[in-house]
């Protein structure tokens, strides 16, 4: 289960009685969402991602609407599990919000799941209502009512609540052509690219497969038998070591720096690729073992704003792909980094998403856990980026 708390400097979105939201910061224009269709245009944008399989709780507050904290968990399997599912997701928004905005006056729901074999998009918003009703139930027990509840399944959507549902088809109505809402708009306007679907935000970072994945698996092998009698040795073999592993940061980050910067728009897909051929299965499986000292991560974790900081995201990233097989494993120590760059750049999006893979791979990992919880608790990443700068051990090449 995720939370997030909207990124200052952005748009707010309010949501009325009428069906209007609107979107940004106080002091920034505002955007209003109209009915049903445009909240549902406008979900991956105030999310960053198209959620999938999931249920989407959004706080909507006082003033004039505005549109507040956001969670999202995934919709369990088993219906035994929905009233707690439903409790804890209401629990979940409402002190979120009182830690941070003020408890809200009410909320808006998504229920998001795509069909399953031989299911149609009808039978799973039909299947789906007793959750929307117990959602719904727990929300205005805790004072928070469900002023709009929304299924979105294959092309289709349909209302739960709202002026809208005695005459909506039965059948649904199709989702909106993307980028129908004003804040879809003004994203465009800004430069902002249509959100990816979480799915695609989870490849980024997954495991290389096929021919490329047996030769790292074989670079990794190789590495390590190399390594293991340096790390076992006396403490200055260490601390060599340590000091090539950073150095080898410092000349890759210099490399993906030139190699160009990641486009706002186009494939992610191509993107990775491209930095995929930057960096080669001898130097990954050096790196990766490397970052397995807690010391030496720590360090990594330097490049962390400006040109070198995306260059650094886009490096642990391709890193977090390179950790195969039984390597697996390995992978906390670059999802860490990718999660801590991701957050100090400003997308909380993709840093949960890491952090969550991390501490997926190793439980006990600290760093990745301390991050996500500073995340969720909507801290601001300035503190620990001005302590990395303090003492920042790299100049730049």
């Amino acid at each position: 289960m995720t939370s997030r708390r909207p990124g200052t400097g952005r748009r707010e979105v309010t949501a009325g009685d009428g069906g209007g939201s609107r979107t940004g910061a106080p002091d920034a224009p505002a955007v209003v969402l109209r009915g049903a269709e445009e909240l549902v245009d406008a979900l991956p944008h105030l999310l960053g991602f198209h959620p999938e399989d999931s249920l989407v709780l959004v706080a909507v507050h006082r003033n004039g609407g505005r549109l507040g904290g956001r969670v999202r968990a995934p919709i369990p399997e088993s219906p035994a599990d929905w009233p707690r599912a439903a409790e804890a997701v209401a629990d979940c928004l409402l002190e979120g919000s009182r830690r941070r905005e003020g408890v809200p006056a009410s909320a808006v729901l998504y229920l998001c799941r795509d069909p399953r074999s031989g299911e149609s998009p009808r039978q799973v918003m039909e299947r789906l209502r007793p959750f929307a009703a117990l959602l719904r139930s727990s929300c205005a027990a805790l004072a928070v009512p469900v002023h709009r509840a929304l299924c979105l399944s294959g092309d289709r959507y349909w209302p739960y609540t709202g002026p809208e549902v005695s005459d909506w088809p039965p059948e649904g109505v199709s989702r909106p052509r993307p980028g129908h809402s004003e804040l879809a708009a003004v994203s465009v306007l800004a430069g902002v690219p249509m959100p990816p679907t979480r799915s695609e935000m989870e490849r980024r970072i997954a495991p290389a497969r096929g021919a490329a994945a047996e030769d790292q698996l074989r670079a990794l092998d190789e590495a390590l038998a190399a390594m293991a009698p340096r790390v076992l040795g006396d403490e200055a073999g260490l601390t060599l070591l340590r000091e090539e592993t950073v150095d080898l940061v410092r000349r890759l980050v210099g490399r993906f720096r030139r190699g160009g910067v990641e486009p706002r728009r186009g494939s992610p897909a191509m993107a990775d690729t491209r930095d995929d051929a930057l960096l080669s299965s001898v130097e990954a499986a050096s790196l990766i073992l490397g970052l397995q000292d807690r010391e030496t991560r720590d360090r990594a974790a330097e490049w962390q704003e400006g040109a070198d900081g995306r260059a650094a995201l886009r490096l642990w990233r391709a890193l977090s792909r390179r950790c195969v097989a039984e390597y697996g494993v390995h992978a906390a120590a670059p999802l860490t980094l990718v999660g801590w760059v991701a957050w100090s750049l400003g997308d909380e999006v993709e840093a949960r998403i890491a952090l969550a893979r991390a501490l997926e791979t190793d439980p006990r990992c600290l760093m990745a856990g301390l991050l996500h919880h500073a995340l969720n608790e909507g801290l601001d990443p300035e503190p620990l980026r001005r302590s990395l700068r303090s003492r920042r051990s790299f100049a730049r090449d």
